[in-house]
Parts: structure tokens; C-alpha cells; sequence
């Protein structure tokens, strides 16, 4: 029997491992894009029930992020903390981007919108297990760290609000990657560590373009409804955004994703007046 995508997107979050979730997200990204090129049969979007939280392996320990201890970015432990958060951010994106495709399969979209979320999938378990790779080139692995626990709280808080999701994960946590990656490359080309710096390249690139995705469909359910995007950005991260929005701000790229300065000045500016 052929999974729909909706199907399928629920194997990948149920599934524990995370060498064994990328490995399954690839492959069914590769079934849905040949079946897009027509070398194969059609795939359905279909529907499914999605677990509320994914399926998670036994380590890494999830703590609180106040309890996630603090290494220095300039030591080889503290690289390797580093590495290991990016890994983890890298996992729940996984599961974020197939989520979005199996929980909000009641509203219509346009066949690109899917072709999307599984490229950033396919991407994001790329990157996972590029992540896992420079880990165990210097001695560690996913999993030898705690990690944060509360990465899935946008996932659960949006759960039932499809453009309250698009605006939190890729137009918030997403863009707030672009503007930290840069320091992170800096920190293992001065250490010496090409491979990471290699991957952390790769992430970046890439990166632009999912939260492009997240953008781009956020202003077509606006424009769909009539709605101004400025000013529904700025109510729903107030409403679901429990963090702060802080400068400085990868300008350049963030444009490069469609999204404007109007966008996320006013709520950091908002927040420090509040301080």
C-alpha cells in the first residue's frame, strides 16, 4: 500500500533514533519528488492523526533551558556543546517541517506549499546528521549532552492555529538562525575545524530558503483572507512567542527571505520598552 504524505510524515515523527528519523525523512522525500517528476505514481496528501509530541530517543536528557549548562564557545568541549545544540535544533526542525504537513491537512493549499515543507525536511535531516557527523569526528555524539527541552513548545502552542505556526518556526526561530550562524562559523574557522565550518556553511545556505517558505505561504493565507501580514506577524508572535526578540538582526538575509525590517523591529523595540 502507498503511504499518503500525510502518512508518511507521521512515520518520520514517530520514529525515535535519530540517525533512523533522518534516514526515513530522505526517503520518503525522494518518493514524494519522484512521484512529483511523474517517474513514479502519484502520491496523495491524504490525512492522518500526528502525534502531539514526536518520538524522541532516549538521550539526549531534556532540561529546562535554564538547567542546560553553559560551556564557552572558545574550548573543545565547548565546540562541542555547540555542535550538539545545533544538532538538536536540526532534529526538532525535522519534525517541525513534517508536522506542519500532516497537522494542517483540513486547509487547502496549493500543491507547492507541500513540495516545500518536504525539501526543507530533506534538507533539515541533511544537516542533522551533518551535524552528528562533526560531533563524532571529535569524540562525541548526539545524545552525549543534555539538550533544551522546550524547542517543541512552539509546535504544541500552534497546534491548532496553521498561520500561528508559519509565523513562529520559520519567520521567528527560523530567521533567529540566520542571524547567529555567521558567529558560529567564525568560531570553528578560528579553531581550525574545517568540517564544521564546511557543514555550518551548508546550514546557512540553505537555511535562507526555509524561512523563505515559511514567508511566502504566511503572506498567501494573509491575501487569501484579506488580512494585512505586518499586522497579523505581530499579533500571533505576541500571542505565541514566549521569548524575546533581540538584535542584532541578519538584515541582509532575512530580506533575502521576505522579511522586512517592519516586521521584527517593532517587536524588539516593543520588548526593551518593556524592560
Amino acid at each position: 500500500m502507498t503511504l499518503s504524505l500525510a502518512q508518511m510524515a507521521t512515520e518520520v515523527l514517530q520514529t525515535a533514533d535519530g540517525r533512523e528519523k533522518t534516514k526515513i525523512s530522505r526517503e520518503h522525500a525522494a518518493r514524494w519528488f519522484a512521484a512529483r517528476t511523474g517517474s513514479t505514481s502519484d502520491i496523495e496528501v491524504g490525512n492522518a492523526t500526528p502525534p502531539m509530541r514526536p518520538s524522541r530517543p532516549p538521550q539526549p536528557e531534556l532540561l529546562s533551558p535554564r538547567d542546560v549548562p553553559r560551556r564557552r564557545p572558545g574550548s573543545p568541549a565547548g565546540r562541542i556543546a555547540l555542535l550538539h545544540a545545533v544538532a538538536h535544533i536540526e532534529l526538532n526542525a525535522v519534525d517541525l517541517h513534517w508536522d506542519i504537513i500532516a497537522r494542517f491537512t483540513d486547509i487547502r493549499m496549493p500543491i507547492g506549499f507541500y513540495d516545500d515543507w518536504v525539501k526543507s525536511a530533506d534538507e533539515e535531516s541533511k544537516h542533522f546528521n551533518l551535524m552528528c557527523d562533526c560531533l563524532e569526528a571529535l569524540g562525541s555524539h548526539y545524545g552525549a549532552l543534555p539538550a533544551h527541552a522546550g524547542m517543541w513548545r512552539a509546535a504544541e502552542d500552534t497546534a491548532e492555529d496553521f498561520m500561528g505556526r508559519l509565523a513562529v518556526v520559520p519567520m521567528v526561530l527560523e530567521a533567529r538562525g540566520l542571524d547567529v550562524t555567521p558567529g558560529m562559523i567564525e568560531i570553528f574557522r578560528k579553531a581550525g575545524v574545517d568540517q564544521a565550518v564546511a557543514a555550518l556553511e551548508t546550514i546557512y545556505a540553505e537555511e535562507v530558503a526555509h524561512v523563505a517558505y515559511g514567508s511566502k505561504w504566511f503572506h498567501f493565507l494573509c491575501g487569501r483572507h484579506d488580512l494585512d501580514p505586518r499586522e497579523v506577524f505581530h499579533e500571533l508572535v505576541g500571542r505565541y512567542f514566549h521569548g524575546p526578540l533581540k538584535p542584532p538582526f541578519n538584515e541582509e538575509k532575512r530580506a533575502e527571505a521576505g522579511i522586512p525590517p517592519d516586521f521584527y523591529w517593532p517587536l524588539a523595540e516593543r520588548q526593551n520598552n518593556k524592560g
